[in-house]
């Protein structure tokens, strides 16, 4: 009788025997490495801000630590050498704008890393630049500018945040079209250079429109287009480049790089959370605060993408000869 009563007490032990390793096993397991985002500029710029928004979320949906490192300099190149001197483990990406692929190995005669080593993963946003110019210019439509510059070859001059920088391919992709003459001033630094428009010592810029928009509403500059493929949803009412040459596209396209040699599967998993991150109402209501309008795709959309820009790119540096040593 006593053995009988017993018997269920000796087998929930021995189950609890049985089990007690594996569970103590699992809790014992290493926790997943984090993730680390390598972002190609300062805190604060458009690469960093999307980059910590979708850390964030990327975090809560995976369950695993996101930090987010800044290697700014060398116009990408320490970021991008920081990435492929890591192990291709699926734990290192960086966040750039398209830059490092399609305007560094062109311009650049040397540059700290093979653009060979990076592979394209997650298109997660564009962000366009406006046409920007100073009330001094007695005109208000693209069509009208176009016009006045036209017939004051040499007379204007244009700000850029740097010699090989979009905004600087933005107009020397715009002139070359157009067979413009507008002499080029590069200053360090997109708020340089709307400084300068703001003072009347350039008559134009190309810059993101939250640093614009607010001189706009206040009649300080008059904004006259956008560079991105179609209009932008920051200005419906103002009309792309692309409407008056057809094809032109100099919008910054970001997303996620890694090494080459990480996993499809690293790969993959990355570029499904992140699209999908960025797609997600109240994301894109942050992103929209920086200029940057929501896209999302894998690797093959953004191999598309910058493929593209690379032969836009190639155009403007044929036409103009920009080169940097």
């Amino acid at each position: 009788m006593m053995a009988q009563r017993l018997r269920p007490l000796f087998i929930t032990l021995a189950t609890l025997a049985v089990c007690a390793p594996v569970q103590w096993s699992a809790q014992a397991q290493p926790p997943s490495q984090p993730i680390k985002f390598i972002i190609t500029n300062p805190p604060g710029g458009v690469p960093d801000t999307l980059a910590r928004v979708v850390g964030r979320r990327l975090q809560e949906r995976l369950g695993q630590t996101v930090v987010v490192e800044n290697r700014a300099g060398a116009n990408g190149g320490i970021a991008v050498n920081a990435l492929i001197s890591s192990p291709a483990d699926g734990q290192t990406f960086v966040v750039s704008d398209g830059t490092i692929l399609s305007i560094n190995p062109q311009v650049y005669g040397k540059l700290p890393y093979d653009p060979n080593d990076v592979a394209p993963v997650a298109y997660l946003a564009q962000a366009p630049l406006f046409l920007a110019i100073h009330p001094k210019v007695p005109v208000g439509t693209i069509k009208e500018f176009i016009d006045y510059a036209r017939d004051r070859p040499g007379q204007l001059n244009y700000g850029s945040s740097g010699v090989g920088s979009l905004h600087h391919f933005s107009m020397e992709g715009f002139k070359s079209a157009l067979k413009l003459n507008i002499t080029h001033v590069p200053f360090k630094g997109a708020g340089e250079s709307v400084s300068a428009l703001l003072g009347g010592h350039v008559e134009a810029v190309f810059s993101g429109y939250p640093a614009l928009s607010g001189a706009a509403e206040t009649n300080r500059v008059t904004l006259l287009a956008s560079n991105g493929a179609k209009r932008s949803s920051q200005a419906r009412d103002l009309p792309a480049i692309s409407e008056f040459i057809p094809g032109f596209n100099f919008a910054s396209n970001l997303g996620i790089y890694a090494r080459v040699g990480t996993s499809a599967a690293a790969i993959q998993k990355v570029a499904t959370e992140a699209s999908a991150i960025v797609k997600e109402p109240d994301v894109i209501n942050q992103l929209a605060i920086v200029g940057v309008e929501a896209k999302g795709g894998g690797p093959d959309e953004f191999d598309r993408v910058l493929k593209d820009e690379i032969k836009r790119v190639s155009q403007v540096v044929k036409a103009v000869g920009i080169r940097l040593d």
